[in-house]
C-alpha cells in the first residue's frame, strides 16, 4: 500500500499558493485493508474512505471507462492492480495530475510541472472529452490562474469547442453547473471564465443570453476587484439584459434566492439608479419601498454597490448617485411613526399620513 498526495495540494505547493484541501490517493490496497485499518467508507459511486482520527478523504486508485452521457455517465473500476499513473491519466489537466509521496518526492508522470513554469492549462488525454463538466472546470481554473499569467491549451480549447458542440453540455445538471459558476465567479477575475466559455462555445449552449453582454463583463471585473460578495457579482454579470433572460437564467442554474433577487431588482431599477438625482420624491419612495428599505436596509445597500460596479464598468470615474441613496434611504427611515399612532392614526390612514411624511422628507432631502 502506498499513500500519495495528489491534484491540487501539490499544484499549490508548487505555486507557492496556499494549501486548504488535500486529496489522498491510495495505490496497492483493497477495500478490506482499508477496513482493517479504520477507515470508514463513504458515497457509494467509488471507494472513499474517511481516515480514523483526521476525517480526511482517502481514494482507492481507480480507472473510469465512459457509460452513458453527462459528467455522472462513467463506470468506475478499483483495484490494488491500479497503478499510480493509470489514476492520474484519467485526471483533467496536467498541473491535477501529480502526486506526491511520503518523503515529499514529486511524481509528474504528465508534464504537470513543466505547465506549470509554462503557465499552460493542457488536458491529460484525449478521455478530457468525455466529460462535459470539464469545459466549466477548466475556465474556472482559467478564472483563478490568470493572475499568474495562465492560458488554456490550444488543443485543450480545441476539445471543449468539441464538447460544446456535440451536446453534452446539456446533459449537466444544473446543481453541478452552479456549483462550478459560483465557484468561478468568487474568483479575483470571474470575467476570464466567462470569456473562455464564449471562446470555445460552451457560452451560447449554457448561457445564450450572455453571448452578446460584453458590458456585463467590465461591471463583473469592477466587482470583483471591489470584493463584492457572490450575489452582488451576479447582479452585475446580469445587469445588461431583459427581465426575461434573467428569468430565464436563474430558473435554468436554480440560482441561491438572493442572487435571484437581486439580479431581478438591479435588473427592473438598474436605470432608476443611474437616474438618481433626476427622480422626484414619489418616484424616490416607491424605490425605497419596492427594496423594503426599512426592514431590509441591507438589500438597497447591494443594489446601490451593484448600480456602482455597472458605473465603473463603464469607464465613469465616480458614483456619487451612490452616496444620494443612502442618504435618502436614512431619511425616509428618520420619519417616526410613533407620534402618528399616538395620535389616534391606524390603518389605511395611518399608512397615507405615514407616507405623506416621508415624502416631505424626501422633498426636503432632494431640495438640500
Amino acid at each position: 500500500m502506498h499513500i500519495y498526495k495528489v491534484g491540487g495540494a501539490v499544484r499549490d505547493r508548487l505555486l507557492g499558493r496556499p494549501v486548504s484541501d488535500i486529496d489522498w490517493l491510495v495505490v496497492g490496497a483493497t477495500v478490506e485493508e482499508m477496513h482493517a485499518k479504520g477507515f470508514r467508507p463513504v458515497g457509494a459511486d467509488f471507494p472513499v474512505f474517511l481516515h480514523p482520527k483526521t476525517g480526511e478523504e482517502y481514494a482507492l486508485a481507480r480507472t473510469e471507462r465512459k457509460s452513458g452521457r453527462g459528467y455522472g455517465g462513467f463506470t468506475f473500476h478499483a483495484s490494488p492492480d491500479v497503478t499510480l499513473e493509470e489514476d492520474l491519466i484519467r485526471r483533467d489537466l496536467t498541473i491535477n495530475a501529480m502526486a506526491e509521496d511520503e518523503q515529499g518526492n514529486v511524481l509528474d508522470p504528465y508534464k504537470g510541472q513543466a505547465d506549470l513554469e509554462k503557465r499552460l492549462l493542457r488536458h491529460v488525454s484525449p478521455a478530457f472529452a468525455e466529460d462535459p463538466l470539464r469545459v466549466l472546470r477548466v475556465a474556472r481554473f482559467a478564472a483563478r490562474y490568470a493572475p499568474l499569467g495562465f492560458k488554456v491549451a490550444d488543443q485543450t480549447l480545441e476539445l471543449m469547442r468539441h464538447i460544446s458542440a456535440s451536446g453534452e453540455l446539456q446533459a449537466l445538471t444544473a446543481e453541478r453547473s452552479w456549483k462550478e459558476i459560483e465557484r468561478a465567479l468568487l474568483e479575483d477575475e470571474p470575467q476570464v471564465f466567462i470569456q473562455v466559455l464564449r471562446d470555445c462555445g460552451a457560452l451560447k449552449e449554457l448561457m445564450p443570453e450572455l453571448e452578446q453582454a460584453s458590458t456585463s463583463l467590465a461591471a463583473l471585473t469592477q466587482a470583483a476587484r471591489h470584493h463584492q460578495p457572490l450575489h452582488v457579482r451576479w447582479a452585475c454579470l446580469l445587469h445588461g439584459l431583459d427581465q426575461a433572460s434573467i428569468k430565464a437564467l436563474n430558473q435554468r442554474f436554480k440560482a441561491p434566492r438572493e442572487c435571484q433577487e437581486l439580479s431581478t431588482l438591479v435588473g427592473e431599477f438598474g436605470g432608476q439608479g443611474r437616474r438618481a438625482f433626476e427622480l422626484e420624491p414619489e418616484t424616490l419612495l416607491e424605490l425605497l419601498q419596492k427594496f423594503d428599505v426599512y426592514r431590509r436596509p441591507q438589500r438597497f445597500e447591494d443594489f446601490i454597490n451593484a448600480c456602482e460596479m455597472e458605473a465603473l464598468g463603464n469607464e465613469v470615474h465616480a458614483y456619487p448617485q451612490a452616496d444620494y441613496l443612502r442618504g435618502a434611504a436614512s431619511a425616509a427611515r428618520a420619519v417616526d411613526v410613533k407620534p402618528l399612532v399616538e395620535a389616534g392614526l391606524k390603518g389605511q390612514e395611518l399608512g397615507e399620513a405615514l407616507k405623506h411624511k416621508r415624502l416631505e422628507a424626501l422633498a426636503v432631502y432632494k431640495a438640500s
